[in-house]
């Protein structure tokens, strides 16, 4: 399916700023659709005029039934069928004319809102109000503040003063119609207010009925915060002036409410405001508690790193100690491998998830091993390609694993004296992460083999990488001189 985007550019001449303006007229719409209960499809008049108009947007409402089952997009009218969309397009007003329509079985009335970007600006397009009249009956007193507060917003449309521009850090609708709703006065009096709307509010403190009420001055007086009282009564009265002023929650006796506020001003007209509510306590509880979870978890990481760190420098005192030098040796590697490890939980004490970014961690163990080799021989060590972002059970035995290959290669490839270069080559594609280290050092011996070694570090590579990581491990002769290890790790 073709995106709002293609289809303007397709069959239409519209100017950017114009398309930006139906995009976002298309992120907001759903609301005026729940007010409506009915269908609204957006079509725009075809280039050569003769094709007549094509829907380049749908929705549908969430409070009413639909009067389509068939996706309408795409979809091209002309002449008779269209003439509802030509008044609409050609005279720059609401159309609200004519007979019901038949849509198979589906009795339906058909409106049409002409779209403006601004008051004088041309009509860009024409959204169709859609109503499904098969159970058409006396509309309860909730339906009928819906109608009128649709109709204020069908004239805006018009006017260009509806959707409000887009707020920076808003993406999303929310709340939405059905989640609480409550018309206020130009005086900022409330003239309605739905059920789940007094709900919301009994939850922070309300007792009584909202009907009649300055309902800045009562929200004022909930919050717990002052400063969150004024804020949300300075935006409350900011969309009574006309402005669309951010989206705000209100905490007040343990209950969170999320609160919108929009202005209604039909043909430049002062008409009170639209406040739309929802109770978002248990969202926030939850959000607080994963908060509060992630906090504990990179408490935990940053202590394991600490706990390792110091049994490192135990080890390190230690192999100071020791006249053997094997002995010495072997402690000295304990403390590389034990601060590799601490590497992966320093990263995950800093971050938000169980998730690295790989790509520092192995340069900084790299440097490690180039340190090493710095007293016997002259060994660079370089990186080709990209880790990106690991999970931590992958992370951690990999780190192992990379460790061991960095510090065979830059200890037994080349001798005292001699210069080289270690290359870490990376790939990932179909699922797999590949890692080949090589170098064009002395070699192996005839015959060797991996599975065979008696050596801890490649024993510590070996099982790392075919159990914990499930993956395979090559240690074999480099074309052109030199070793190269090959690892193959699935990351699905």
């Amino acid at each position: 399916m073709s995106t709002l985007r293609d289809l303007l550019s397709a069959h239409t001449t519209l100017e950017e700023d114009q398309v930006d303006h139906l995009h976002l007229l298309a992120a907001e719409w759903q609301l005026l659709s729940d007010l409506s209960f009915a269908d609204l499809l957006m079509w725009v008049r075809a280039q050569d005029g003769d094709r007549g108009y094509i829907c380049v947007a749908q929705v549908r409402p969430t409070t009413g039934m639909t009067a389509y089952y068939d996706d309408q997009v795409a979809r091209t009218i002309a002449g008779a069928d269209a003439a509802h969309l030509s008044a609409a397009y050609t005279e720059g007003r609401i159309w609200r004319e004519g007979d019901p329509v038949w849509f198979g079985d589906t009795p339906a009335r058909h409106e049409a809102i002409p779209v403006r970007r601004t008051a004088e600006g041309p009509v860009i397009a024409v959204i169709a109000r859609d109503t499904n009249l098969m159970t058409v009956r006396s509309p309860s007193r909730l339906e009928s503040n819906y109608l009128n507060i649709a109709d204020d917003l069908a004239q805006m449309v018009t006017d260009g003063s509806f959707p409000p521009p887009r707020l920076p850090g808003e993406t999303t609708t929310a709340p939405r119609v059905g989640d609480g709703l409550v018309r206020l006065d130009a005086a900022g009096k409330v003239k309605y207010v739905s059920p789940n709307a007094l709900s919301a509010y009994r939850r922070l403190g309300v007792s009584g009925h909202l009907l009649g009420e300055d309902l800045a001055a009562i929200t004022g007086r909930l919050a717990d915060d002052p400063f969150d009282g004024g804020d949300a009564v300075a935006r409350i009265n900011s969309a009574l002036r006309g402005d669309s002023p951010p989206r705000k929650e209100i905490e007040a006796r343990g209950a969170t409410v999320l609160m919108r506020a929009l202005p209604l001003r039909p043909v430049g007209s002062p008409a009170g405001a639209l406040i739309l509510v929802r109770d978002v306590t248990e969202v926030r509880r939850r959000d607080r508690a994963l908060m509060t979870k992630d906090a504990t978890i990179r408490e935990i990481h940053h202590r394991v790193k600490n706990n390792l760190q110091t049994v490192a420098a135990l080890l390190r005192l230690q192999a100071r100690r020791v006249g053997a030098p094997q002995a010495r040796a072997a402690l000295e590697e304990s403390v590389r491998r034990v601060a590799s490890i601490a590497l992966v939980h320093e990263t995950l004490s800093q971050s938000s998830d169980e998730a690295v970014a790989f790509d520092e961690i192995v340069d900084r163990i790299s440097s490690m091993a180039a340190e090493v080799a710095a007293a016997e021989s002259q060994v660079r060590l370089r990186r080709v390609g990209t880790f990106g972002v690991l999970p931590s059970e992958v992370a951690t035995p990999l780190v192992m694993i990379l460790n061991e290959l960095l510090q065979n290669s830059v200890e037994h490839a080349y001798g005292p004296g001699q210069s080289g270069e270690v290359v870490l080559t990376v790939t990932r594609e179909n699922g797999e992460l590949r890692v080949v280290v090589s170098d064009e050092g002395r070699g192996l011996p005839e015959s060797f083999r991996i599975e065979n070694s008696q050596r801890l570090g490649l024993q510590i590579v070996r099982t790392l990488a075919t159990g914990e990581l499930r993956g395979t491990i090559d240690l074999r002769p480099r074309e052109g001189g030199g070793t190269e290890a090959e690892l193959v790790v699935p990351l699905s």
